[in-house]
């Protein structure tokens, strides 16, 4: 019944812009705590972005503060991440991360604790 899907991954050049999307089904986004993660070839999944589901400002890892922006259309149950002035290293399969639970914030950037996953979107940064 619920699903989370992201969108929107492709290649662009360093210093380019992209926005990336997860459309979530089955239930309300604002009914979840949603996340996005990262993993790159070879190394270990990353915690990215997350919103919670008590609401307030986002939860952004140190990769992504003054580049990367998370924000919300409830409308259409979506989740952006907006990523500016991209880099090489931020070449990595990108996922949307959900769970019905309001994580406490030490689970935040635990990919451990979410519960639903989409299948990743590729993102590749590369002149």
């Amino acid at each position: 019944q619920v699903q989370v899907e992201e969108s929107g991954g492709r290649w662009v050049q360093p210093g380019d812009s992209l926005r990336l999307s997860c459309v979530t089904s089955g239930r309300s986004l604002g009914t979840f705590t949603i996340a996005w993660f990262r993993q790159a070839p070879g190394k270990e999944r990353e915690f990215v972005a997350v919103a919670r589901r008590r609401g307030g400002s986002p939860v952004v890892a140190d990769l992504a503060k003054g580049r990367f922006i998370l924000s919300k259309d409830r409308a259409k149950n979506t989740l952006y991440l907006q990523m500016n002035n991209v880099e090489a290293e931020d070449t990595a399969v990108y996922y949307c991360a959900a769970d019905v639970r309001d994580l406490i914030t030490s689970e935040l950037r635990n990919a451990r604790a979410y519960e639903y996953w989409g299948q990743g979107t590729q993102v590749t940064v590369s002149s």
